[in-house]
């Protein structure tokens, strides 16, 4: 299960930032030809992130957290393909800095799912 567990989060990890560079990208206007590649990527993604999730419960994780993160997906998917019907106009940068946000947010699903494997969900530091 932990090498499951490692694979699935470096795909999540190598897949969200590949995500975050290329959505950077589309918002300076360049390489709007690979949005499609984007919708792609981020599918693996969020598949990734629910895998993650499976795994991580399997394992003895927090069930909660992998239902949470498996409904986090959800919203990434909704909002990413629906983006282009919402806010359409001046206001778009709102959904577009939105979709970026909850992106991130489930990156840190992701994290967050493997540190309860491994033992703690927020490690405290010694003082």
């Amino acid at each position: 299960m932990t090498i499951a567990i490692a694979t699935t989060q470096a795909l999540v990890r190598v897949s969200g930032l590949i995500l975050i560079v290329m959505g950077v990208f589309f918002w300076s206007g360049r390489a709007l030809n690979l949005i499609p590649v984007h919708m792609l990527i981020g599918l693996l993604f969020v598949f990734s992130l629910w895998a993650l999730a499976a795994f991580s419960a399997a394992a003895g994780g927090s069930r909660r957290l992998a239902l949470q993160a498996i409904l986090w997906g959800i919203l990434v998917l909704v909002l990413g393909l629906m983006q282009d019907r919402l806010f359409v106009g001046d206001g778009h940068w709102v959904i577009q800095v939105l979709h970026l946000l909850v992106g991130i947010g489930a990156l840190r699903q992701g994290e967050k799912l493997v540190a309860d494997v491994k033992g703690g969900l927020l490690p405290v530091a010694p003082r």
